[in-house]
């Protein structure tokens, strides 16, 4: 029973995007690999939107068998309750991020960029795009 357990998880973990949390790495796999990079401003203890938009988008089994082929995916939260607060390293990277692409303080902010951080689209606020329906 244990090993099935294990193999669940295992199983589950690699077929789920996964967020990241730095920027330069995230750069560094999306050049070896080939894949556009989506980076994500988020408010997500506080931006209703924000707090929607992984529920409905980003949990999206089409978004998630996208991304793992596709991109590599880049969170820069904004969280502002004092129990969610993001290690300074974390904070100040997000805050060069937002500086250099969301210099206007919009939540949600969605880009895709390069590997080379060029922005090729940007998506205000939650998107009104919707994944096409799974085909049987």
């Amino acid at each position: 029973m244990r090993l099935i357990t294990i193999l669940f998880i295992l199983i589950c973990n690699v077929s789920s995007a996964k967020w990241n949390n730095n920027f330069e790495t995230a750069k560094q796999k999306a050049g070896i690999e080939h894949k556009n990079i989506l980076l994500n401003f988020s408010g997500s203890d506080w931006c209703g939107p924000c707090i929607r938009m992984p529920k409905e988008i980003f949990d999206d089994t089409i978004f998630k068998s996208f991304a793992d082929t596709s991109l590599v995916l880049v969170n820069a939260d904004f969280p502002r309750m004092k129990k969610n607060q993001l290690d300074k390293t974390v904070q100040a990277q997000n805050n060069k991020l937002a500086d250099q692409y969301n210099s206007k303080g919009i939540f949600p902010y969605t880009l895709l960029l390069s590997a080379e951080s060029k922005v090729l689209k940007a998506w205000e606020g939650l998107p009104k795009e919707t994944p096409p329906p799974e085909q049987p």
